[in-house]
């Protein structure tokens, strides 16, 4: 009588290398990025005398405009069937933004820099995206999205490193810094064109409007509950620029204060993976709770007062939260949308967090003015608990699109 072979687990796929090199062309650009933006309003103000009415109007010109470039974006990435082509135009659009802030004579340089650039980031983030579900097998999208986010938080925690290590070397130089931020952009462009190939599609599919009320009716309940709580999952994270003003408040030297975001951005760089590596073995709707209640304690320790230990407190909190629940949210926005319709249901989705989040840091700003920073974070946690509420109601508990 034979022997049967042995029960065993099954085997977990093993991250695609492309999802890799798609996390290092984030972290390469991101690195970029932020070595500019982090001087970008020094910059303005200071070499360029703008008041802090202009830089406002230059930042909020700039996000309105990748707002609305990300929806279309995601859905030409779904008609063309070519999501890597768009991406390699808007990482192509950010490399080409630094040099323009290296030579800007004056703020109108500076705009139509920093609108290059918003219209690149707006290019790439839903077509990049989708390709990372197309890439990355059911089973560890999760781990994928986590992988992907973390390394691009790194590039976020180096560039201001590097941007204010150079500032010292090179005695508030801004242009030559902005010239040296160009050469990562060049880089993750190059890796991107190189290091990815894209998946075929189905030629059998025929190619049709995402936009058209037939597509569109294929995002179900599920897919618009996703949204609806990515939305007051933002309204309940208002910017990060207030976590800096807290710590002002506490007496840390101008200099250093940038350095609270570099805190916040290792933490999340740190947990961003592991967390989602969990994701593809835990609840989605468990997770996601877990990581409200994580930002209602973040915000009701930064709530209590401005010591430097409790700042600090608050804001790793805050960085794990942001490890615990972004790639996650990218996780349900792949899961519950059809493969041809995911780079709309991208761009959808980031249209409406993006508002949540204009919205919310306007509301954090007037009650930060008005009542007071205690006041600023007790709401934020207000919201936290209405997300919590529901997210206990939300039909998160779908098939996953393979």
């Amino acid at each position: 009588m034979s022997q049967g072979a042995p029960h065993s687990r099954p085997v977990r796929p093993q991250i695609p290398a492309a999802i890799w090199v798609l996390g290092f062309v984030s972290l390469l650009m991101d690195v970029s990025s932020e070595m500019v933006h982090s001087l970008l309003p020094l910059f303005m103000a200071g070499t360029l005398g703008a008041s802090a009415t202009l830089i406002g109007l230059v930042e909020g010109l700039g996000e309105s405009t990748a707002l609305v470039v990300k929806v279309f974006s995601g859905a030409l990435s779904d008609w063309l069937g070519k999501r890597k082509l768009l991406a390699v135009i808007g990482y192509g659009f950010g490399a080409l933004s630094k040099p323009l802030f290296a030579i800007a004579p004056g703020l109108g340089w500076v705009l139509c820099a920093r609108l290059t650039d918003r219209i690149g980031k707006g290019i790439r983030g839903a077509p990049r995206d989708a390709l990372v579900a197309d890439l990355a097998p059911a089973a560890i999208r999760g781990a994928a999205f986590g992988l992907r986010q973390s390394l691009d938080t790194v590039g976020a925690f180096l560039g201001p490193l590097i941007a204010a290590g150079l500032m010292v070397l090179w005695v508030n130089d801004f242009r030559a810094i902005f010239w040296v931020a160009v050469i990562p952009g060049v880089f993750a462009v190059l890796l991107l064109l190189i290091g990815i190939q894209e998946p075929k599609r189905s030629q059998d599919t025929p190619r049709r409007n995402p936009l058209s009320r037939a597509a569109l009716s294929q995002l179900d309940r599920r897919y618009m509950a996703v949204v609806l709580i990515g939305g007051l999952f933002t309204l309940a994270r208002f910017s990060e620029a207030f976590l800096v003003l807290r710590a002002q408040q506490g007496g840390v030297a101008l200099a250093l204060v940038p350095l609270v975001m570099v805190a916040m951005n290792g933490v999340y760089a740190l947990t961003a993976w592991p967390f989602g590596k969990l994701s593809d073995s835990v609840s989605h709707r468990g997770l996601l709770a877990a990581g409200l209640v994580v930002l209602i304690a973040a915000d009701l320790v930064l709530s209590r007062n401005t010591q430097l230990s409790t700042v600090l407190i608050g804001v790793a909190l805050w960085g794990i939260h942001m490890g615990m629940t972004q790639g996650l949210l990218a996780t349900l926005v792949a899961d519950t949308a059809p493969a041809a319709l995911r780079g709309t249901a991208f761009g959808l989705f980031n249209l409406v967090c993006g508002i949540a989040m204009l919205l919310a840091s306007v509301l954090a700003g007037l009650i930060w003015d008005r009542v007071g920073a205690s006041a600023t974070f007790l709401t934020g946690a207000g919201f936290a608990l209405l997300t919590l509420l529901c997210l206990t109601l939300a039909p998160l508990n779908s098939a996953r699109h393979t």
